[in-house]
């Protein structure tokens, strides 16, 4: 892990470099950051990075991403501070998730400020639609077979479990599945969950197991039951710019 991580702090300092920007705040965002990685696991690295004044007043603006060209092993993609910005006014919950990461890579003053404001951007409703889809998408795919992919059981695991945590207390979820599960996750799956849990960090990832028909159960009602209530729930008005305004200036320092 030490050598990976100065491999990931050597690649995000080239393209400060190449890119001529300023990396205020990179984290892990995949399975290692959800704390059921296999072996095997690639890193994703996402980052936040802020360009000059002048880069901002041009008439064609630059991209508002930055990717680095596939790697079986790393993937490091970051976004613009304007673009992030303007995204947490949206409650993008993507975002949410790299700000409460527990693997932290360089991270400025800049992070402490936008995590304070967080809870100003969270819109429960906007949250639970992401991880439902998500969570259908991923069954409808990955878990109607008889056999199949030990990690995809988390990739619906997890969302269900996150969608539970936003009902029961309109706060962005926890990163760590662990949380989640000890949480949000019914008693009598424990054991199983736990057991499919060994297996996945211990197993490469395109481990085939046979299907856990208690918990597929235990998937199909929860997203039927969540989907029953996303809608009914109340819609949140839009904060003012007026933070997220100022935070763009403190960077640029104007």
């Amino acid at each position: 892990m030490k050598q990976m991580r100065e491999k990931i702090q050597a690649q995000l300092q080239r393209i400060e470099v190449q890119e001529k920007v300023r990396i205020l705040f990179a984290a892990e965002s995949g399975s290692r950051a959800w704390g059921f990685a296999s072996p095997d696991s690639d890193y994703d690295v996402r980052f936040i990075y802020v360009r000059s004044q002048q880069d901002y007043l041009k008439l064609k603006l630059d991209r508002d991403v930055i990717g680095l060209p596939l790697d079986p092993v790393l993937d490091i993609n970051g976004w613009d501070l304007q673009k992030t910005l303007r995204l947490l006014h949206k409650s993008n919950p993507s975002l949410f998730e790299w700000i409460s990461s527990p693997i932290i890579y360089p991270e400025t003053a800049f992070a402490d400020r936008l995590r304070k404001l967080t809870g100003n951007y969270f819109f429960p409703k906007k949250a639970i639609y992401h991880y439902i889809s998500m969570a259908e998408g991923n069954y409808r795919e990955y878990l109607k077979s008889d056999v199949v992919k030990a990690k995809k059981y988390f990739y619906v695991l997890r969302p269900v479990l996150a969608c539970s945590w936003i009902l029961h207390r309109k706060t962005p979820p926890p990163m760590r599945f662990s949380e989640l599960m000890e949480a949000e996750l019914p008693e009598h799956l424990m054991p199983d969950v736990k057991q499919l849990f060994e297996l996945k960090i211990k197993a490469p990832e395109v481990k085939l197991i046979p299907k856990i028909p208690v918990i597929n159960s235990y998937l199909e009602e929860s997203i039927a039951d969540i989907r029953s209530v996303v809608n009914s729930l109340e819609d949140a008005s839009l904060p003012d710019w007026e933070e997220l305004n100022k935070i763009f200036l403190q960077e640029l320092e104007f």
